[in-house]
């Protein structure tokens, strides 16, 4: 029996996400059209003898969590429970927290995502790569090509070519260590809760040992390296942190494209009467778009979203209740909820994407300000904004509950 846990963090978290994550948790931002989680969820639901999912994260329970695990818990016919951990324990301490739940009914061997990550999830991958690769109670780490500047922003993994054990482990190292990165998802077997805390005859009865956040990463995987316990599985399928807004629009773009293998039902099709469609365009069967729209390729459309006339959409998600008026242009950029764009307005913002001529290129995690100006990225309107007819928003983010007036470039409208 299995099990899956997934890490989603918390409201002090996140904060690169803003303005979106306000309204509401980051994990659960729409991305090709249905909640980042929801991605994780299915390629857990899909592996053989998986029994339950466990999210781990310091949210307070609320009306949109909830009635996501209760949809997804009838969708994929799999246990799902929220477990909320007290204050910030890190990627290690919220396992150890919770190791009882997770350790429940026994299961030999148990999957940990990052929330915060877009990819194939290659997790029946893993599995058969941990039966072959060390004892059975060593460890596998999801690992993929970096170029070396970037490997840089991510923990490096050095191995052994011939056997992939990790011999060495370092954390955002401050010079190049290796081209293998981290991916955030990791298969563990329950002997990790003894490398978490050693040797447990120690601990007091009641296991309130440390306050400290305990990091997997920098404070495990660099003991356990060169043990014979660690192996990374390298994946040459995409995978993408989602850490910025700007982030958002390129893994939506990275799962549209493997909705043609996965999902074609949810990829959007030129039809009589409809609106163009060039490239993969997700469109919610609640919105209402007019047939001399062009949208694509890379658009997210949510629920009860109206498009108007002439109106022109690309590499951009727009959230449910958005109007997009007659002739008005969006290009890079997320229109948040209920937000309305004036006629001839254009919203327009710049793309963070990976180098296209680089097969190991990962997105920058962009600083918001670089030399004191605003660093160019995707235009992110927060929920509730109204851009008037024939203005210009260019590169700029705007906060919940505004009314612009004129055109903007450059600049967080507060």
């Amino acid at each position: 029996m299995l099990k899956a846990v997934i890490l989603i963090g918390g409201p002090q978290k996140g904060t690169r996400f803003r303005p979106l994550s306000f309204e509401v948790p980051k994990p659960l931002f729409p991305v090709a059209g249905v909640p980042m989680l929801q991605h994780h969820i299915e390629a857990c639901a899909k592996v053989p003898n998986m029994k339950e999912i466990l999210l781990i994260g310091f949210y307070q329970p609320n009306e949109e969590l909830t009635r996501f695990l209760f949809t997804s818990q009838q969708e994929f016919k799999i246990t799902i429970r929220y477990l909320q951990e007290y204050a910030a324990l890190g990627t290690g301490g919220g396992l150890y927290h919770f190791r009882d739940q997770i350790l429940s009914g026994g299961p030999q061997a148990f999957f940990v995502l990052n929330a915060d990550v877009c990819s194939e999830f290659p997790l029946p991958e893993m599995l058969a790569f941990h039966q072959e690769h060390g004892d059975p109670s060593s460890l596998v780490i999801l690992g993929t090509t970096a170029n070396r500047t970037q490997s840089l922003n991510y923990g490096c993994i050095v191995e052994n070519e011939e056997t992939n054990e990790v011999l060495h482990y370092v954390e955002k190292p401050g010079t190049f260590v290796s081209d293998i990165i981290n991916c955030g998802i990791y298969l563990f077997t329950p002997d990790i809760f003894q490398h978490i805390y050693g040797d447990s005859s120690t601990l007091p009865a009641n296991g309130w040992h440390r306050a400290a956040a305990i990091r997997l990463e920098q404070d495990i995987f660099t003991a356990l390296a060169g043990q014979g316990k660690l192996y990374v599985y390298k994946t040459l399928s995409f995978w993408s942190q989602i850490k910025s807004a700007g982030s958002a629009i390129y893994a939506s773009r990275l799962y549209l494209n493997r909705y043609h293998i996965t999902h074609p039902e949810r990829l959007a099709c030129n039809q009589d009467g409809g609106p163009k469609i060039s490239g993969t365009v997700y469109i919610h069967p609640t919105a209402n778009i007019d047939p001399s729209a062009v949208l694509g390729p890379n658009v997210s459309i949510g629920t009860g979203v109206t498009i108007g006339a002439g109106v022109r959409v690309r590499e951009s998600i727009i959230l449910h209740g958005a109007s997009l008026q007659d002739h008005c242009c969006v290009l890079n950029c997320i229109v948040g909820w209920d937000s309305t764009i004036g006629k001839w307005a254009r919203v327009e913002g710049t793309p963070s994407d990976p180098n296209p001529n680089d097969p190991y290129a990962k997105i920058d995690s962009e600083t918001l300000f670089r030399d004191s100006k605003l660093t160019p990225s995707i235009t992110i309107l927060g929920c509730n904004v109204t851009i008037p007819s024939e203005v210009i928003i260019l590169n700029s983010i705007v906060l919940p509950h505004k009314d612009l007036n004129r055109s903007f470039k450059n600049q967080i409208i507060l």
